[in-house]
C-alpha cells in the first residue's frame, strides 16, 4: 500500500489530479459567469416592461448572488493561471506564446464583465430602469466572448493550429487561426449552451424546492419559471449541437471517438453501444443498435468507423470504460433534461401554469445537479479523450508535466482552498436567501414586495401620508 502511493506522488498523477480538480471546480463558476447575467437581465426587461415588481425583487436579489459567485469564480481561476505555468512548463514554454493568446482576450473580458457588474450592482435605485438595464448588456457579452477565448484555448489542444516551429520553438502565430481553429466552431457552442443549461436548472432548482414546500406565491413561480425556460430552451439545441460535436471528433480526433465509443478494429457497419463495459474484445451489460454509429458518424450504414487499433498501445486514450460511460452519461442526462423541458412547455402551451405534481418538480429541483453532472463528465471525455496528447498529434502529456516534486502538497492545499471556496459560495447565497424570507415574511400589504426603483417601504408610507 505504502509503495503504491510512493508511485503515485512521485509520477505525474499529482500534477494531473490538481489541474484536473482545479479545472471541474472552476467551470461550474464560470457557466455562472457566462450565463447567469442573462438570467438576471430576462427577469429585470420582464419586471420594467410589465411593471412587475416581483421580477424586479428577483433580478436584484439574483444580481447579488451573481456577485458572490463571480468573486469566487475569479479566485478560482487565479489558480488555474498559476497551475498551467507551475505545473505545465512543457506546455507552456514550448507552445505558450501560441496558446497563451486566448488567455489573454478572456483577461480582457473578464475585467469588462467585472466593471459593469460593479455598475448594474450600484445602478440599482440610482439609476433610471432601462439605462439600468442597458448597463448589464456587456456583461453579457464580455460573458459569451470570454466564453469564446477559453473554449478557444481548449480547443486549440484539440486542433492546433495558427503557428509555425523552427528548432522546436514558435516562431511565428497567426492570432485569428490559433482563436478559429478547426474544434472552435463546435466546441464553444457546446460549452455555452451547456452553461446556459446549468444556470438555468440550479436557479430553478431552488424555487422548486420552494414548491414543493408549498411556496406557490409568485415569487417562487416566476422565481422557478424564468432560469427554467433558459435551461429548456438550451437543452434540445445542446442535443443537436452535442450530436455535430461527436461526428467532429469522429473526423478530427478518430481514436478519441473510439474510445468513446467501443470500437477497437476498424469496420463498417458499426454497432452503436448504450452503456456496456469492454473486456476482452467483448462489450458486456450494453444494449447494441446494429449499424447506428456508422450512421451517425457518417449517415450511413456503411460508414467507415477507425478503431483504436489503428495506433500503437501507448498512443490509445486510457481507460475506454470510463470515456464511454462518461460520454453515454452525458447524453442521457441531456436527453432527460430534454424531455423535462418539454412536458414543462406542453403543459404551460394549455393551461399556463407550473406543474405542481411531486413527479415533475422533485426532477426539478435535481435538473441543477443532473446537469452539472453532465457538463463534469463532458469535459471528462473530451480531457481523458485527449490523452496521451495535451497538444494533440505535437505534445505528449509526460513530455508537458512539471518534474518538481513537493506537488502533493499543493495538492492538499488546493484541495483546502476550493473546500473554503465551496462553503462560501454556497453559503453566502443560503444567508442572503434566509435574510430575503425573514424580511418578507415580516412584510404584509403594500410592503409585501420592495420595489428596487422606488423609496423603501417604510419611506413610501411616509410619502403617502
Amino acid at each position: 500500500m505504502s509503495g503504491s502511493l510512493l508511485v503515485l506522488a512521485e509520477g505525474d498523477i499529482p500534477a494531473r489530479a490538481q489541474m484536473g480538480a482545479s479545472l471541474g471546480f472552476h467551470i461550474i463558476f464560470a457557466c455562472f459567469g457566462i450565463a447567469f447575467p442573462t438570467v438576471v437581465l430576462i427577469a429585470h426587461w420582464l419586471g420594467i416592461r410589465r411593471g412587475d415588481q416581483v421580477a424586479l425583487v428577483l433580478a436584484q436579489r439574483w444580481s447579488r448572488v451573481a456577485a458572490v459567485i463571480f468573486a469566487v469564480g475569479a479566485v478560482s481561476g487565479t489558480v488555474l493561471s498559476y497551475e498551467l505555468g507551475l505545473l505545465w512548463p512543457g506546455l507552456m514554454g514550448r507552445y505558450g506564446s501560441a496558446f497563451g493568446i486566448p488567455f489573454a482576450i478572456e483577461g480582457i473580458w473578464f475585467f469588462v464583465e467585472a466593471i459593469f457588474t460593479a455598475i448594474y450592482l450600484y445602478g440599482w435605485g440610482r439609476l433610471p430602469p432601462w439605462l439600468h438595464w442597458w448597463s448589464g448588456t456587456p456583461m453579457v457579452i464580455a460573458g459569451l466572448l470570454g466564453a469564446l477565448a477559453v473554449v478557444a484555448a481548449n480547443s486549440w489542444m484539440n486542433q492546433p493550429s495558427g503557428f509555425t516551429l523552427q528548432d522546436g520553438r514558435v516562431a511565428s502565430v497567426d492570432p485569428w487561426a490559433v482563436i478559429f481553429n478547426r474544434a472552435t466552431p463546435f466546441e464553444t457552442p457546446h460549452m455555452i449552451l451547456a452553461a446556459y443549461m446549468v444556470v438555468g436548472f440550479v436557479v430553478a432548482g431552488v424555487y422548486a424546492v420552494g414548491l414543493l414546500r408549498g411556496r406557490w406565491d409568485r415569487y417562487h413561480r416566476l422565481g422557478f419559471l424564468v432560469p427554467f425556460w433558459v435551461g429548456a430552451v438550451c437543452a434540445p439545441l445542446q442535443v443537436l449541437m452535442g450530436d455535430v460535436l461527436a461526428r467532429a471528433v469522429a473526423h478530427q480526433q478518430p481514436i478519441k471517438f473510439a474510445a468513446m465509443e467501443l470500437v477497437a478494429d476498424t469496420q463498417r457497419g458499426v454497432t452503436e453501444w448504450l452503456g456496456g463495459i469492454y473486456w476482452n474484445g467483448e462489450v458486456y451489460f450494453g444494449v447494441g443498435i446494429p449499424y447506428l454509429d456508422s450512421l451517425l458518424v457518417g449517415f450511413s450504414p456503411n460508414t467507415e468507423v477507425i478503431g483504436w487499433n489503428s495506433v500503437p498501445p501507448q498512443l490509445r486514450p486510457p481507460l475506454p470504460n470510463l470515456l464511454h460511460l462518461s460520454f453515454d452519461g452525458m447524453v442521457a442526462i441531456g436527453t432527460a433534461l430534454m424531455v423535462l423541458g418539454a412536458w414543462q412547455a406542453w403543459v404551460w402551451k394549455f393551461r399556463r401554469e407550473v406543474l405542481s405534481t411531486w413527479w415533475f418538480l422533485v426532477p426539478a429541483a435535481l435538473a441543477g445537479a443532473a446537469s452539472i453532472v453532465a457538463m463534469e463528465l463532458g469535459w471528462l471525455t473530451t480531457e481523458v479523450g485527449r490523452q496521451p496528447w495535451v497538444v494533440y498529434g505535437l505534445l505528449l502529456t509526460r513530455d508537458a508535466v512539471t518534474p518538481a516534486g513537493g506537488v502533493p502538497v499543493t495538492l492538499a492545499a488546493t484541495i483546502v482552498v476550493y473546500g473554503v471556496l465551496t462553503a462560501t459560495s454556497i453559503g453566502v447565497p443560503w444567508l442572503m436567501g434566509r435574510r430575503w424570507q425573514t424580511r418578507d415574511a415580516a412584510r404584509t400589504g403594500a410592503d409585501s414586495v420592495q420595489t428596487p426603483y422606488g423609496p423603501p417601504p417604510a419611506r413610501a408610507e411616509e410619502s403617502r401620508a
